[in-house]
């Protein structure tokens, strides 16, 4: 077993509602539709916070970023990722890797992907290699299938760097 590294898991859905943009992994993706949410609602970056917030014991998005307080009504999500990099890194981690699955009936979000996975990455000080996105449906089972949402879920891994106890 290599020492210090530590696994997280994240995910977070939102509604699909008229009216707003559809942002997704910071990418901005044309859709009659965006989500609904406090912030801008990013499922992807929501689903990444979670999952390195469970990695580097440091609680959850909704204690970090409590819904409703002012400062973060529409912001983008990954001003909100950057700052969990730094809490991580203060925590004495780096992050090894990151794997995200967004769960979408439309749109297709294939050719969006190469993006997203940028963006995460630069958010992170991370290079893309570290970062994969994925997207799949729910072959119109659910609340998804119906596309009355989008769905999330992200995995990270990060490792205790050695000059920290």
């Amino acid at each position: 077993m290599r020492e210090g590294l530590r696994v997280g898991i994240g995910y977070d859905s939102h509604p699909l509602v008229p009216g707003r943009r559809l942002i997704l992994a910071g990418v901005d993706i044309p859709y009659g539709k965006g989500l609904s949410g406090w912030s801008d609602a990013d499922v992807a970056s929501h689903a990444v916070i979670d999952a390195l917030c469970g990695a580097a014991d440091l609680g959850d998005i909704g204690t970090l970023f409590p819904p409703q307080e002012p400062e973060y009504q529409d912001i983008s999500s990954l001003v909100l990722l950057g700052k969990i990099r730094a809490l991580v890194e203060a925590k004495g981690f780096a992050v090894i890797n990151i794997d995200v699955t967004i769960v979408a009936q439309s749109p297709k979000l294939s050719p969006f992907t190469s993006e997203m996975r940028r963006r995460i990455a630069e958010a992170l000080s991370a290079e893309s290699a570290q970062v994969t996105i994925k997207a799949t449906t729910t072959n119109g089972l659910g609340s998804i299938g119906r596309e009355e949402g989008i769905a999330a879920q992200a995995v990270a891994l990060v490792q205790r760097q050695k000059d920290q106890t």
